[in-house]
């Protein structure tokens, strides 16, 4: 003990004779007070910044195509719906624009499936870098979901692009200019279930498999494809559905560029109180585990 006490002392001396505070050291694998977590993710801002940038420049390198990928895929599966369930089964229902319907589903959809798909295993392919280096953990899924926002914000432009250009058209209207609005609620609410499903996925590495068979169940539970009111009549049902936030996200971004009309107040305040409640219980929640990354689970 008088040797650790000996050398703590030492330490303390050498770090005060270059000028350094011994007082605003941590040790590793503790969690800190949430004020000072939040305080440690802002001073990394520009690793976080400059490491989003880098996975989103290189994320299809061994591509041909590369990063054209990233909207083409998309636009593959919007082509692939359109003809099995708009075409073949007869899901459009009344919509009258149902290529840009599907188009703004699938591009919409894609986004929240990637934060659940990508944060599920964002520990654990972090866990070297995690070991290595000391540094708030949430900022691997808040680099994954600000690149997934870079990669968002062409695939929003192109959306836009795709429904203007292919018949019946939805041109531009003035309801256009609140699509920022919807698409930062959108990316708070993909952050908020990074922050769930990495610790999920920390806790339990079998939940990827699960979560890949959620992540479907919500995307036809959303009304990504079809009409949900054609299918679901039963009030109580209906009900759970769109008290679902995805659901109603989608339903605003296609009002907004589709109808070209702006959604009603409780739609708008469903996302909001929905996206804040899963963004800071998930946040409070994986902050939580912080002294657990770590460790090797069994």
């Amino acid at each position: 003990m008088a040797n650790e006490v000996t050398s703590v002392a030492e330490v303390k001396r050498a770090l005060e004779a270059r000028g350094l505070d011994p007082a605003e050291l941590t040790p590793i694998g503790t969690r800190p007070p949430l004020g000072a977590y939040i305080a440690q993710l802002w001073q990394r801002r520009g690793f976080i910044w400059m490491d989003s940038r880098h996975r989103a420049a290189t994320q299809n390198s061994k591509n041909r195509l590369g990063n054209v990928w990233l909207l083409l895929r998309p636009l593959v599966d919007s082509v692939f719906y359109f003809i099995i369930f708009g075409l073949i089964l007869g899901g459009r229902g009344d919509v009258e624009n149902y290529a840009a319907f599907v188009v703004v589903g699938i591009l919409t959809y894609r986004s929240t499936a990637s934060a659940i798909a990508q944060g599920t295993s964002a520990m654990q392919s972090g866990k070297s870098m995690v070991r290595a280096f000391n540094f708030p953990r949430a900022a691997i899924p808040l680099a994954s979901e600000v690149r997934d926002i870079m990669i968002s914000v062409l695939s929003v432009i192109v959306m836009c692009l795709v429904i203007w250009a292919v018949p019946p058209h939805a041109p531009p209207t003035a309801t256009w200019v609140f699509i920022p609005f919807i698409f930062v609620l959108h990316s708070l609410l993909n952050l908020g279930i990074r922050f769930w499903v990495a610790r999920i996925g920390f806790l339990v590495p079998d939940m990827s498999q699960v979560m890949s068979v959620i992540s479907r169940f919500l995307m036809y539970g959303s009304g990504v494809i079809f009409p949900i009111e054609r299918f679901v009549t039963d009030p109580t049902a209906l009900a759970i559905v769109e008290a679902n936030p995805l659901y109603q996200i989608i339903n605003i971004y296609r009002s907004l560029l589709i109808d070209g009309v702006f959604p009603p107040l409780n739609s708008w305040l469903l996302v909001v109180c929905t996206t804040l409640g899963i963004l800071v219980t998930g946040f409070i929640f994986f902050w939580r585990g912080e002294a657990s990354y770590g460790r090797e689970q069994n």
